[in-house]
């Protein structure tokens, strides 16, 4: 089987694409990247087939983003070289701010000092380049207002640097697996993307906008058409499935120029004769087929924009495995779908107090299914995510916040015919026979019978390619990586991870969750980058290398 890997052909991965742009212009841009040293290696390299091995491992891409969602397709959209400029005619609401950006106006926010401009905003994100980033894109967002973005956007090709984009479905990520009858959480103009207003592309499409909330699907089409039309496609790898990413080290005492896999004890013992090289990535993309092509990339940098969908939490408990049990809408949605809850007089029972959850209530009761609703909390908690939403704007949550507080258990009532919450409960077990067994705070059990369980308390993101799980990138390194509790601990003005130096994480991996926050960490990470790639070539024209790191 063929093995696709840069380390080989680079020249011929790019091939493999079809593409308006060609292996010449991809060639001068690796250059202007790395210098004419590297040109002239890369000349010296033929357009192999996959199956033949170079040995010549200093053909290395700048950087490799793994997951193709509004993260890294913004990210992409930075390192091509758009560049975010203040326009001459806008005026921000924050004064201080405002007298800020005019003191550089005629540098890029990515050339400016982030931290300098972040200093003293507040919003909705623990990241301070994320909150930078959205009141430029939308002033006052959060007051209700819809002003238009302070920024404008130019195309600057010689900012680009040179890298991929990897993800397992068409770009989007997971938008295009998300269930369709909802409305998204957010605005339509919170989830667009710099430099293509949603609103345009909806009125392109000939479409109406019906309100300011939309469906996830035109969310996802808008994100794939995005990647498309700011001519990023080169850019994107499709049915890419990572299986490794991995440090590499190289020996300063040997000449071969050989990248190699140095064991950790070998490390700790020598750890003074070897400096940190490359990331190597391995994987496989999945062919038309369905049969699996083996990869290995080189990357000076790797960004993680995962996201955090991939896998489902659990309550591990007994029986969560049996077939009855759901940890997604979409397993949920389907089986209405197709008719398995049809006429069923048990109960689903849904677990879980946050939108998903909502959203599976809503399912069920719009399909006349009774429900049994199980949460932790008091309906009090002023963290529900029920009491951040206006209830103008988000009526059908609210529908859901007000059952919760309203037709609670209780001895006498025992269950009601359409929805009974159980506030500060949990679930102790589930049963063969389809029965389940619940606990209050005070210990008091109780087991009914269902006709389906939803298991709907969130999700981890996949990080089985990272060693450890990439448990030990987050603040507690004991614990897996979670958007809420246990983000991807990062510098807060580059988004590199503190624990692993040329590894960075954006999106939900570092606890922004909504498409408003995450280009933030797009605009820190594309900074930290160019700067390195400024300060390399300065290197190199003082006549400190040959242009290769």
């Amino acid at each position: 089987m063929p093995v696709w890997c840069c380390r080989c052909s680079l020249a011929g991965h790019f091939r493999n694409y079809s593409d308006t742009e060609t292996e010449g212009e991809i060639f001068n841009s690796l250059v202007q990247y790395f210098g004419d040293n590297l040109g002239q290696k890369v000349k010296a390299m033929p357009l192999v087939e996959e199956t033949s091995l170079l040995e010549d491992s200093s053909v290395t891409l700048p950087v490799v983003v793994i997951g193709n969602g509004p993260s890294g397709i913004c990210l992409s959209y930075m390192l091509s070289g758009y560049r975010p400029y203040f326009s001459s005619e806008a005026i921000h609401p924050n004064t201080i701010l405002h007298s800020k950006l005019e003191e550089a106006r005629h540098l890029s926010i990515v050339d400016q000092d982030l931290e300098y401009l972040s200093e003293g905003l507040e919003g909705r994100s623990s990241n301070p380049v994320a909150v930078l980033f959205d009141t430029l894109l939308h002033p006052d967002a959060d007051f209700g207002y819809d002003y238009p973005s302070v920024l404008h956007w130019k195309l600057e090709q010689h900012h680009y640097i040179p890298h991929l984009v990897l993800g397992k479905g068409p770009p989007g990520g997971a938008w295009h697996n998300m269930e369709g009858s909802m409305l998204t959480i957010s605005f339509g103009n919170w989830m667009e993307l710099p430099g293509l207003k949603f609103k345009d592309w909806v009125s392109s499409k000939r479409r109406n906008l019906k309100g300011d909330r939309v469906m996830p699907e035109e969310i996802a089409r808008y994100y794939k058409h995005y990647v498309k039309v700011m001519g990023l496609q080169k850019n994107f790898r499709e049915n890419t499935y990572i299986t490794s990413v991995s440090r590499l080290y190289r020996d300063q005492d040997d000449d071969d120029g050989q990248d190699r896999n140095i064991s950790t004890q070998h490390l700790q013992i020598e750890k003074s004769k070897f400096i940190k090289r490359n990331w190597e990535i391995r994987g496989y993309q999945r062919t038309a087929d369905g049969s699996h092509v083996p990869f290995c990339l080189f990357a000076e940098n790797v960004a993680l924009a995962t996201g955090t969908l991939d896998s489902p939490a659990h309550l591990e408990i007994e029986g969560e495995d049996f077939p009855f049990v759901f940890h997604s809408m979409p397993e949920f949605g389907a089986a209405i779908s197709k008719g398995k809850l049809r006429g069923k007089v048990d109960p689903v029972l849904i677990v879980g107090s946050g939108l998903t959850a909502a959203d599976a209530v809503l399912c069920a009761y719009n399909n006349n299914i009774p429900v049994i609703h199980v949460f932790r909390r008091r309906v009090t908690d002023p963290s529900l995510i029920f009491k951040q939403l206006p209830k103008k704007l988000y009526p059908e949550y609210h529908k859901v916040y007000h059952m919760m507080c309203t037709q609670s258990y209780s001895v006498d009532s025992n269950l009601l015919s359409d929805y009974t919450s159980f506030p500060e409960h949990h679930v102790l077990s589930f049963k063969s026979d389809m029965k389940c067994i619940l606990q209050s705070l005070s210990g008091l059990k109780k087991v009914f019978k269902l006709s389906a369980a939803v298991v709907l308390i969130g999700s981890h993101p996949n990080l089985s390619f990272l060693k450890e799980q990439g448990c030990y990138l987050g603040h507690n390194s004991s614990q897996p990586i979670t958007c809420k509790s246990n983000p991807v601990e990062i510098d807060a003005y580059t988004y590199e991870c503190v624990k692993e130096a040329n590894l960075f994480a954006l999106g939900p991996l570092v606890g922004d969750n909504f498409v408003r926050f995450l280009k933030g960490g797009a605009l820190a990470v594309t900074r930290c980058l160019a700067t390195r790639q400024k300060k390399k070539h300065l290197f190199v024209e003082r006549g400190g290398g040959d242009g290769i790191a």
